[in-house]
């Protein structure tokens, strides 16, 4: 009896010790795959992989590191990797809105446009889904993309319904009239974003735009933004093309 208990005694004390571990585990590979995410978002490749690796040395079946991991990738054209560490992060955890999001985004990226909308619809299906516009964003991209313009309008609205002032939906937006030839809605959309920060693509696109209503002083105005802020820009060079 007295050596049953101490058996018993030794297996919760152990089990004890195996729960901390896992905890000890759970919290490293998170902390290490949300340092891998920082590293990724500043560019620094070599070392979001090196946080990755140790992610997946405490937890080997963490999805999320998987999901990152696979971003990583992408970033860097391993397209084989990329596609098989997305793939092993939706099988370890298939409801993952972030990682559907991801793939659907990966695969439109790579010619396959039609396969990556079921990936935005499977990220939509998760009602605790923290940012579901982006996925009709990506959805709506992808889909004008493949020439299936009314649908892409489709969920691009879906994505303003959610987020009416999301600038990179109504970016999306105003590229999508100008390419249908309703220069006046392209004007419409593209005026709500904020002007100050705009790239040398969207200048370039508000001139077209602007030329196609007729407004020849926001055409001129977009057009000495680009040419002062953006002077070596390949949209630069096309609009001095065109004078």
């Amino acid at each position: 009896m007295k050596v049953v208990c101490l058996i018993t005694l030794l297996l919760l004390t152990g089990c004890g010790g195996m729960k901390q571990q896992d905890n000890n585990a759970d919290k490293s590979a998170r902390v290490h795959t949300e340092l891998a995410g920082l590293y990724f978002e500043r560019d620094r490749m070599g070392v979001a992989l090196s946080e990755i690796t140790l992610a997946l040395q405490a937890d080997p079946k963490y999805a999320p590191a998987f999901n990152v991991r696979g971003l990583i990738y992408m970033s860097l054209h391993e397209d084989q990797k990329a596609d098989a560490d997305f793939l092993q992060s939706l099988r370890l955890d298939k409801i993952d809105s972030e990682a559907q999001n991801n793939y659907g985004w990966f695969l439109c990226q790579r010619g396959k446009e039609k396969d990556s909308i079921g990936h935005f619809m499977a990220a939509l299906e998760n009602p605790l889904y923290a940012t579901p516009e982006r996925a009709y964003l990506n959805a709506g991209l992808c889909t004008q993309k493949a020439g299936e313009l009314k649908q892409a309008e489709d969920f691009l609205q879906r994505a303003l319904h959610l987020q009416p002032e999301f600038p990179q939906v109504l970016q999306a937006m105003a590229e999508l009239k100008f390419s249908q030839g309703d220069y006046f809605a392209a004007s419409h959309f593209f005026n709500l974003q904020k002007s100050e920060n705009l790239t040398a693509e969207q200048l370039w696109l508000g001139i077209r735009i602007e030329r196609g209503v007729g407004n020849a002083n926001a055409e001129a105005s977009y057009a000495l933004q680009l040419r002062q802020r953006y002077p070596d820009a390949r949209e630069t060079q096309l609009l001095q093309h065109e004078e």
